[in-house]
C-alpha cells in the first residue's frame, strides 16, 4: 500500500484532505499528518511515504525547505504535491523547480482536481519503482539550478575553455566519458493541452518532462534539460560499442519512451537530432544542427537525424548566439546593463542587414530567450514579468512573422533585463561573494582553488576574483586562509594532532606551507601558539 503524508498549519486543510477522496481505493493510506515541514520531516524519517502533499507557508519550516532538506536525504522519494494560494503563485513555480509533482490552488480543491494529481504521483512513482536504474540519491537540491545552467552553457558554447567545462562536471558529478554526443532540439505537444489555461499548461507540460527524464535514461545514456515550457534538448552519449547502431538505439529508445508517454499523459514529442561529436565541447554545434532541422520533424518522422543527411559541414547561421558568448555570460553574470546594450546593438544590426532570415533571427531569439531564462535566477518568473502585457507572455516570441517584428521582442527584453539588472546590481554582487565565502566554510578541508569554488557557484574565475577584491575586506586566497587557520585552532584544541597531520587533514601540501600560512595570520608558528595557547 502506497503510504501519503499530509502537511498544513491549518487543521481543517487536514481534515477535508482526508475525507475529499476514498484514499484506499487508490490503495493508499495516510500514514500521518504535520502542521509544520521539521514534524513533517520527523515522519519522514519514520515512516518513508512515497507521496507528501504538503503547503507551502508553514511555521518553523516551510514546504519549500520540507522539500529540499527532504530530497536532500532521501533523493527522488517522497514525491511532493504542494498546496498554494492565488498569491503565492510564485512559490509555486518554485516548488515545480525542486520537481513537484504538482501544485493545487487551495481555494479551487476539489475531488477531481485532488484526483488528477495523486494519478499524476502515481505515474511517477510506478516508473521510478520499475526502474532498473532507481537508487535512493539523487542530485543534491542545490544543485539542480547549476545542473540547468551547465546544459544551457554547453549547448549554446558558453564555457571559456575546457577546464572550466570539466570542473563545472566534476562538481556536478556529470559524466562525459563517451565515443561519440549527439544533442537534439524537441518538442511537446498535445491537443487536449489547447483546452488548458496557463496553470494546467505549465502543469501538463511539467510532468510530462519529468516522466520523460524518468524513462528514457532506462534505455539510453542521456541527460535532458528543459528550455521552456514546451521545448527541451536531449544529450545522447554514445559508447564505443554502440557507435555502429546509434540510429536504431536512439529511435527505439526515443519511440518506446514516447509510447508511455503517449499511454499516461496523451502527450507526444517529436524533434531533430544533430550530428555526431567526438568533443563534448563541440555538443553546441550538433545542437545548432537540430534546431535548423527541427522543421523537417514531421508526425510520420517524428525523429529527425542530421547524420542520415548529405550534409558536409553545418548549415551556415548568420545569427549563432556563441558570436556573442562572450557579452552575454558577463551581462549576466554581473548584471552589466551596459554589456547587454552593446550585445543588442550589435544583434540589431545584423536583423537589419539581413531581413529576409526570418527563420534564423527566430533561432537566435530563442536561444537569447532559453539562455535568459536558465543563466539568471528566477529568469522565468522575469522573462514573464516583461511580458506580462502579452497575451501568450515571453511565449510571443514564435507568432511573429518578420524579423523586424522579433528585433522589437528582443528590444522588450533587453528593455526589461537592463531595467532589472540596474536595480539589483550590487546586491547580487554581494550575495555571490557570501555564497562564495559560505561554500569555503563548508568545505575548508578540500584544497580550494579559485576555480573549483567559481564552477560550484557557476560563474567564471575571473569574475569571482574581480568579486573578491571589490566586495570584500581580503582576497580570495587570503580568504581561504583565514578560514582554514581558524579551522587548524580548533582542531589544535579539540585533538591530539601532530602539526603535519593538521596540514593535511586542512588540504595543504605540506606542513611547511601550512606553518608559513599559519605564521603569517597569527604571528606566530603552530608550535609556538599550541605551547603559548593551549598549554
Amino acid at each position: 500500500m502506497i503510504r501519503l503524508l499530509i502537511v498544513d498549519d491549518e487543521p481543517l486543510v487536514q481534515i477535508g484532505m482526508k475525507s475529499m477522496i476514498d484514499w484506499a481505493s487508490l490503495d493508499i493510506e495516510i500514514c500521518g499528518t504535520a502542521s509544520n515541514g521539521k514534524d513533517a520531516f520527523k515522519l519522514i524519517e519514520k515512516y518513508s511515504p512515497q507521496i507528501v502533499i504538503t503547503d507551502i507557508k508553514m511555521p518553523i519550516m516551510d514546504g519549500l525547505e520540507l522539500m529540499q532538506q527532504s530530497q536532500q536525504k532521501f533523493g527522488r522519494l517522497p514525491l511532493f504535491i504542494v498546496l498554494t494560494s492565488y498569491e503565492e503563485f510564485h512559490l509555486a513555480k518554485e516548488a515545480l523547480s525542486l520537481h513537484a509533482v504538482d501544485y493545487l490552488i487551495k481555494f479551487e480543491l476539489s475531488e477531481e482536481s485532488l484526483k488528477a494529481s495523486i494519478h499524476t504521483a502515481l505515474c511517477i512513482l510506478d516508473e521510478i519503482m520499475r526502474s532498473s536504474q532507481f537508487q535512493a540519491h539523487s542530485v543534491p537540491v542545490e544543485n539542480l539550478l547549476f545542473h540547468e545552467r551547465f546544459f544551457i552553457m554547453l549547448l549554446n558554447n558558453l564555457f571559456e575553455n575546457e577546464e572550466q567545462f570539466r570542473l563545472q562536471a566534476q562538481v556536478l558529478s556529470l559524466n562525459f566519458d563517451a565515443a561519440g554526443y549527439l544533442a537534439s532540439y524537441m518538442e511537446i505537444t498535445s491537443t487536449k493541452s489547447d483546452s488548458m489555461d496557463t496553470r494546467q499548461q505549465l502543469n501538463f507540460f511539467s510532468s510530462t518532462l519529468q516522466m520523460l527524464k524518468t524513462l528514457l535514461p532506462k534505455y539510453i545514456n542521456c541527460y535532458i534539460t528543459a528550455l521552456d515550457i514546451r521545448h527541451f534538448s536531449i544529450i545522447f552519449l554514445i559508447s564505443e560499442d554502440k557507435l555502429s547502431v546509434y540510429f536504431k538505439q536512439i529511435r527505439d529508445s526515443v519511440e518506446s519512451t514516447a509510447a508511455m508517454l503517449q499511454n499516461y499523459y496523451g502527450a507526444s514529442i517529436h524533434g531533430a537530432v544533430g550530428r555526431m561529436v567526438e568533443n563534448p565541447l563541440e555538443i553546441s554545434a550538433s545542437f545548432q544542427d537540430s534546431r535548423q532541422i527541427f522543421s523537417k520533424s514531421t508526425p510520420n518522422e517524428p525523429l529527425y537525424f542530421f547524420d542520415a543527411q548529405d550534409y558536409s559541414k553545418p548549415i551556415k547561421n548568420i545569427f549563432n548566439i556563441s558570436i556573442f558568448k562572450n557579452d552575454i555570460v558577463s551581462a549576466y553574470e554581473e548584471y552589466n546593463s551596459d554589456h547587454l546594450r552593446t550585445v543588442f546593438s550589435s544583434i540589431e544590426e545584423l536583423f537589419k542587414e539581413n531581413p529576409s532570415y526570418h527563420l534564423q533571427a527566430l533561432d537566435a531569439a530563442s536561444n537569447i530567450l532559453y539562455l535568459s531564462i536558465s543563466l539568471i535566477p528566477n529568469g522565468e518568473e522575469l522573462v514573464s514579468k516583461i511580458f506580462n502585457d502579452h497575451p501568450q507572455k515571453y511565449r510571443s516570441l514564435f507568432t511573429l512573422n518578420t524579423t523586424e517584428q522579433i528585433l522589437q521582442w528582443l528590444n522588450t527584453l533587453f528593455d526589461g533585463l537592463c531595467s532589472y539588472f540596474t536595480s539589483i546590481k550590487k546586491d547580487y554582487k554581494n550575495q555571490t561573494v557570501l555564497n562564495a565565502k559560505q561554500y569555503i566554510r563548508n568545505n575548508y578541508e578540500k584544497k580550494l582553488t579559485l576555480n573549483e569554488v567559481a564552477a560550484a557557484l557557476g560563474i567564471s574565475p575571473n569574475y569571482l576574483s574581480h568579486l573578491f577584491k571589490k566586495y570584500s575586506d581580503c582576497g580570495f586566497i587570503e580568504y581561504v586562509n583565514q578560514v582554514k587557520i581558524q579551522e587548524a585552532k580548533k582542531i589544535m584544541a579539540e585533538k591530539n594532532m601532530k602539526i603535519y597531520e593538521i596540514a593535511n587533514e586542512l588540504g595543504f601540501d605540506n606542513a611547511f606551507y601550512f606553518s608559513k600560512v599559519f605564521k603569517k595570520i597569527e604571528g606566530c608558528s603552530p608550535r609556538e601558539y599550541m605551547n603559548k595557547k593551549l598549554n
